[in-house]
C-alpha cells in the first residue's frame, strides 16, 4: 500500500504468545484490520503487528504486562478522529483499540455520566438530553470522536470559554498503568484530595501514561434558551477588536466563532453564495470577516444579554443577523461547518494548526498570518474561538510541489515562533502527537521537558506505551499521506 510504513521491528515471539493466552478473536493480525489500526486523521500510516480488541479488562493488563516482558511497543486506540498522529503506531508493535467499548450510563441524580473510552462524545449528550443536562465540550468531531480520545487530548470545543475543557468535567478515571497494573484516580464524587492528583496527570496525556477503561464525567444543565447573532464586519482587525470588546461587556457568550476573510471567501465559492446579500452590506462586493455568536442560559437573563449584545453589533458590525426562531438560528451555524472542509478550494492540502494566544495578541497573530502568507504566497485562512484566543491557522499549500512543501514547512514553523512570542501556547485543543513533536522545545525548557521525561520514565520504566509520540521530534515531511476516505469527510 503506497504510503504506508511497515513495522521497524517485529516480535513474532511476542505476538504469539499474546495469541495463546488471549485467543484469535481477540488478538487480530489480519493485514487489514492492522491498516485500520495504522492511522488517524493525520493519515500517515505505521503498521502494527497485530491489533487487541479487549473482550475485558484482563486482556489490557496480560497485554501490557507482555508488552513490558517482550519490549513491545503498544499504541491505544478509540476512533481515529486526532489530527496529529498520536495514535499512529510509529514503532510497530500492539494497538489496543478501544472503539467497541462505548458504554454510556445517566445518572440523573448526580448529574454525572459513566462511560467506556469508545464511547463517542455526542452520544453521550443523545443520552443527557431527555434529563435536562449535557456534557459541554464539544469538538467539531463530536459526532464521530471518542471521550477516551478527549480525554487524552483534553479536548475543548467551541463552547470551552464559557464551560471549560474535558478536564474541568472529569470526576474521576479508571484504567491500567503501562506496566499492567489497574488503578483508579479519584472517586464518583464532587469532592476528593486524597493523595496526589494522578487524575489530572492522565488527562491531556495522549495515550503516554496509561490506558483509561472508565470515566465519570460532570454532566451541566443543559440551557433553557439560546440565541445565535452572525456579524460582518470589513477588515480582520475590525471583527477582532469587536470580539474583544464583546468579552469586556460581561455578557459571557457561549460561542465566540471568528472567521477571517480568507475563511468567508473560501466558505462562500464552497456553498455557491454569499454569506450576506449585496443589500446588507449597502451594495459592497468585498467579502468579509465574520462572527458567529450564541448566547445561552434562562430566558430572562438571555433577555438582558440579547439586548447587550444587539446594541454592541449595532456598533462594530456592517452588517448583522439574530433571528428568533430557533430554525432560523441554526441555519447560521451552516457557514462555521463549511470552513474546514471549504479551505480546500485554496490548496490541495493544509496544515491545521490549534494555536492560542492571550488576547492582547489576538491582532498581531492575524496580522502575521497575513504576513506569512504574502511572503510565502500560500493562503492562511484562519478561523477559531475568539472568546478564548484559540485559533485554527491553516497553510494550505499543494502536497505534489517540493517547493510548496518546502515553503510550509518553513512557514508553520515561523507561526509557531510567532505564537510563543506573544505568550501563546502551540496547541489548545488537538495536543502534540507526531504533528507538533518539533515545536515541543519551543513552548518548554529543558527542565520542563525533563521533568515530563521523569515522570513518563517513573511510569513507563521500559517506554513500551505510545513511544516516539510527543518528545521525539517527527519529520512529517518524511512520510506521504495515504489516500483513505474517512467517515467524517466532506470534502
Amino acid at each position: 500500500m503506497g504510503g504506508v510504513s511497515p513495522p521497524a521491528q517485529t516480535h513474532p515471539a511476542a505476538t504469539q504468545a499474546l495469541l495463546v493466552k488471549l485467543g484469535p478473536q481477540v488478538v487480530l493480525t489480519d493485514e487489514a484490520v492492522c491498516f485500520a489500526a495504522s492511522f488517524d486523521n493525520m493519515r500517515l500510516s505505521f503498521m502494527p503487528e497485530a491489533v487487541v480488541r479487549p473482550a475485558t479488562e484482563d486482556d489490557i493488563g496480560i497485554t501490557l504486562k507482555l508488552a513490558n516482558e517482550y519490549r513491545v511497543p503498544v499504541t491505544v486506540r478509540g476512533r481515529g478522529t486526532g489530527t496529529t498522529g498520536a495514535c499512529a503506531p510509529i514503532k510497530g508493535g500492539w494497538v489496543i483499540h478501544l472503539d467497541h467499548w462505548d458504554k454510556i450510563e445517566i445518572d440523573p441524580v448526580s448529574s454525572m455520566a459513566t462511560v467506556q473510552p469508545g464511547a463517542i462524545t455526542a452520544h453521550i449528550n443523545d443520552l443527557a438530553a431527555p434529563h435536562g443536562l449535557f456534557f459541554p465540550p464539544d469538538p467539531s468531531s463530536v459526532k464521530h470522536c471518542s471521550i477516551g480520545g478527549n480525554i487524552a487530548t483534553n479536548a475543548g470545543g467551541l463552547r470551552a470559554a464559557k464551560y471549560g475543557v474535558v478536564r474541568d468535567h472529569v470526576y474521576a478515571l479508571e484504567g491500567f498503568l503501562p506496566t499492567g497494573e489497574k488503578v483508579r484516580w479519584a472517586a464518583p464524587l464532587r469532592k476528593f484530595v486524597s493523595g496526589l492528583n494522578l487524575r489530572d496527570l492522565w488527562i491531556g496525556s495522549e495515550g503516554t501514561l496509561g490506558v483509561i477503561t472508565k470515566a465519570t464525567l460532570k454532566l451541566s444543565v443543559l440551557p433553557a434558551a439560546r440565541r445565535t447573532f452572525l456579524l460582518a464586519f470589513r477588515t480582520d482587525e475590525a471583527a477582532l477588536d469587536a470580539a474583544i470588546d464583546l468579552l469586556s461587556l460581561r455578557v459571557n457568550p457561549s460561542v465566540l466563532e471568528f472567521l477571517d476573510v480568507q475563511t468567508v471567501a473560501a466558505a462562500e465559492k464552497r456553498r455557491g453564495q454569499r454569506v450576506f446579500t449585496d443589500s446588507e452590506l449597502a451594495g459592497s462586493a468585498e467579502t468579509h470577516a465574520a462572527l458567529l455568536v450564541e448566547i445561552d442560559g434562562h430566558p430572562a437573563a438571555l433577555a438582558d444579554d440579547a439586548v447587550k449584545v444587539n446594541a454592541w453589533a449595532k456598533r462594530h458590525a456592517v452588517a448583522f443577523r439574530a433571528p428568533e426562531d430557533p430554525a432560523e438560528a441554526e441555519a447560521l451555524w451552516e457557514l462555521r461547518r463549511t470552513c474546514s472542509q471549504a479551505m480546500f478550494a485554496l490548496g490541495d492540502a493544509k496544515l491545521n494548526e490549534d494555536v492560542v494566544v492571550p488576547i492582547r495578541g489576538y491582532v498581531a497573530l492575524l496580522r502575521f498570518t497575513r504576513e506569512v502568507r504574502d511572503r510565502f504566497g500560500l493562503a492562511t485562512p484562519t478561523f477559531g474561538h475568539a472568546a478564548d484566543g484559540n485559533f485554527h491557522v491553516h497553510i494550505m499549500y499543494d502536497r505534489f510541489n517540493p517547493e510548496h512543501c518546502r515553503k510550509a514547512e518553513q512557514a508553520i514553523r515561523e507561526v509557531m515562533e510567532k505564537v510563543v512570542e506573544l505568550g501563546g501556547a502551540i496547541t489548545g485543543e488537538h495536543g502534540i502527537g507526531l504533528a507538533k513533536s518539533p515545536f515541543l522545545s519551543l513552548q518548554h525548557t529543558p527542565a520542563e521537558i525533563g521533568a515530563m521525561l521523569a515522570i513518563k520514565k517513573a511510569l513507563d520504566p521500559n517506554g513500551i506505551l505510545a513511544p516516539g509520540q510527543i518528545f521525539e521530534p517527527f519529520n512529517v515531511w518524511e512520510h506521504r499521506p495515504i489516500k483513505v476516505t474517512l467517515p467524517w469527510d466532506k470534502h
